[in-house]
């Protein structure tokens, strides 16, 4: 393998904290480098580094003289003028375009794209020119599953070197050679993909637990030792004493951030009927029909994902269910103990002048009180960004505030439109941890195949020609389809082939055959809790027959895990 890119001890400064200290990394053809790490830790300003476009403080970089580098950053530049005039012409840009769902807006000003199109077709862009090493920042938000697909297969096929920084958990495993964290200005890299990352971090906390009880267990036998003979040997040892003394007073490293992401909320009562739709439909006033023909009834504890490519309608889809527009026919009504909060793609309706304490207080509080300060600080708002106006936060801190603004509603009903876009992956790990035990009704609109599979039991497709319907198998096929695997046996258990069973850790497999009983039975229980409060006969007919089904998947789904637990 040729190397491209050598970096040698390279550090960098930031305000208040070293972003980068003393990083190492080299860079040869052939590899697919994820990078990981916490909002604001500098996986942006690693990309940037690499990429040419900013100085190290210290530290030497060497590159290949003859390497063109290519960087697709979050909010893409592209130049002035059309689609097609940005891209030229070819039958492998019309393919790409067509992959990412743009192929109808080649004649489109580059100018009035929004985000999302900018960015697809910058992708296209990218994956069209003579690059030795491509670098991808958050290069998933707002592509659906084919474009996602497409994108596996650029990375793994392309030749040179792909180093990108993704919430994309399923992408990182899928694609990623080697994984670089960085934690406070530290970087850790570490061989293979995102679960060999996990494995590493999991490993490296252990032994910071275990090293941590050994100095202290140390200090204070040294101490106690001293303190027993100090008078029969002078004060000669007083030195030590206090050294000992030091030593049990020392500290391990601070949290990156303080105290845990504290998502707990008290959550209504739901009653029997939540959401109910009869032949809805909405068109614009253009008279472009969106979706058409919705018959969907959801109850208390319902967990549903909508996907669907882009373009399709699913913001449409959910706008309509969370009542924030109405159909042009048909009816959708809200059962009477409906609260409802929704978390939406964009700034949604934030005031981007306020501070982030005025927008927890709201209009009629008073901006800093006790409460909302306690609030702030549950959410990672503390000390200066409590008084930083939203506009000022960055990408995630600004998605972060949002889900606070959301559930300080206290809502027993929650909409949440591509969630993970922007948000760091602990915070999104921490958030599925919420919503696997909330008992509340949850709709996302997402294309993050782990979030998805980790926070909801169905799957509604909004199709091109407006219509809605569930995906066979649900989470698991839909994931199966999108690895390329057979979808059957995955829909019920969690596992495919034994080629994956052979490819992935035991312990994973366990805990995604328990994540999928998890799921299974909760169906099974608001399945049973609906069937005894109806006297709707079609309706009981409907509800026993998808409760068989669970039951049978839930048999298969146990007998699975039996078997990978033996």
């Amino acid at each position: 393998m040729a190397i491209l890119i050598d970096l040698q001890n390279v550090s960098l400064e930031g305000s208040e904290r070293a972003i980068l200290e003393g990083l190492s990394l080299t860079i040869s053809t052939g590899e697919r480098i994820g990078v990981v790490g916490i909002n604001g830790a500098g996986k942006s300003t690693l990309l940037k580094i690499i990429a040419g476009a900013l100085e190290p403080d210290a530290g030497n970089i060497r590159r290949a003289k003859s390497a063109h580098v290519g960087f697709l950053e979050q909010i893409p530049d592209l130049p002035v003028g059309s689609v097609r005039t940005a891209l030229g012409e070819g039958w492998e840009i019309d393919a790409a375009l067509d992959r990412l769902g743009m192929l109808a807006a080649v004649d489109l000003s580059t100018d009035h794209l929004s985000g999302g199109q900018r960015k697809r077709v910058a992708l296209a862009r990218l994956f069209s020119q003579p690059n030795d090493v491509i670098i991808l920042d958050e290069p998933t938000n707002h592509l659906d599953l084919g474009a996602i697909e497409w994108l596996e297969t650029q990375i793994t096929s392309f030749r040179g070197a792909v180093i990108l920084v993704s919430h994309d958990r399923f992408l990182l495993d899928q694609v990623t050679t080697r994984m670089v964290e960085i934690d406070r200005g530290r970087t850790y890299v570490h061989a293979g993909g995102y679960s060999k990352l996990l494995e590493a971090q999991a490993e490296r906390e252990a032994q910071a637990a275990s090293a941590e009880q050994v100095r202290r267990n140390l200090a204070r036998t040294e101490l106690a030792w001293l303190r027993r003979g100090v008078k029969a040997r002078s004060t000669k040892p007083q030195a030590r004493i206090d050294a000992a003394e030091r030593l049990l007073a020392t500290r391990p490293d601070a949290a990156a951030r303080e105290g845990a992401l504290d998502l707990s909320i008290d959550t209504p009562r739901l009653g029997t009927m939540v959401i109910r739709a009869h032949n809805v439909a909405f068109a614009y006033p253009t008279g472009r029909t969106v979706v058409h023909g919705v018959n969907l009834e959801l109850g208390p504890g319902d967990r549903v994902g909508i996907v669907g490519p882009n373009g399709a309608g699913k913001s449409t889809f959910v706008n309509l269910l969370a009542r924030q527009s109405e159909p042009t026919s048909g009816t959708l009504k809200h059962g009477p103990t409906v609260k409802s909060a929704y978390f939406e793609q964009g700034d949604g309706d934030i005031n981007l002048d306020l501070s982030v304490q005025e927008l927890v207080a709201g209009p009629q509080g008073i901006p800093g009180s006790l409460a909302d300060v306690a609030l702030m600080k549950k959410f990672w708002f503390a000390g200066a960004l409590q008084k930083t106006k939203a506009r000022e936060l960055s990408g995630g801190e600004r998605r972060r505030l949002q889900l606070l603004l959301a559930l300080a509603q206290r809502p027993n009903v929650l909409f949440l439109d591509e969630p993970t876009n922007d948000l760091d992956l602990e915070t999104i790990r921490l958030l599925e941890d919420f919503l696997s035990q909330w008992p509340g009704t949850l709709v996302v609109v997402s294309h993050d195949r782990t979030f998805l599979s980790r926070t909801t039991d169905r799957l509604l497709e909004v199709r091109a020609d407006g219509t809605i319907g569930d995906i066979p198998g649900g989470i698991d096929a839909w994931i199966a389809r999108a690895a390329g695997l057979s979808a059957a046996p995955e829909a019920a258990g969690g596992v495919t082939s034994d080629e994956l069973v052979a490819t992935v850790p035991r312990g994973r497999l366990l805990r995604d055959a328990e994540k999928v009983m998890a799921r299974l039975e909760r169906r099974r229980t608001t399945l049973a809790d609906k069937l005894a409060t109806t006297s709707d006969y079609l309706e009981q007919s409907r509800l026993g027959a998808e409760l068989e089904q669970v039951l049978k998947e839930l048999h298969v789904a146990e007998e699975h895990w039996l078997t990978l637990s033996n």
